[in-house]
């Protein structure tokens, strides 16, 4: 499974029940919509760490990291690739 399909499955199950995976786009502004708000952030954070065996530094919590489905794909990609993971590697 790709990150984008893993983390859509999260952001669905959590935080849009009514939508499918086909339905919420990669670009989709999470915070500007409101879906996913500061408490939400949070838990998404925690998700990524646990899920991708990653520790988001708080220079890291930036809100363009975790935006839109692709940006955090973007920053798991980039923190597993700094850590020597091979990107496919989940």
């Amino acid at each position: 499974m790709s990150h984008n399909d893993a983390i859509k499955q999260f952001i669905i199950s959590e935080f849009l029940p009514d939508l499918t995976t086909d339905q919420l786009d990669d670009d989709h502004d999470l915070l500007a919509d409101s879906v996913i708000d500061s408490i939400g952030t949070l838990k998404l954070i925690s998700w990524v760490e646990n899920n991708f065996d990653l520790a988001v530094e708080d220079t890291e919590m930036n809100p363009e990291n975790f935006r839109t489905v692709t940006a955090i794909s973007a920053f798991i990609t980039e923190r597993r690739q700094r850590r020597g993971v091979e990107p496919q590697d989940v």
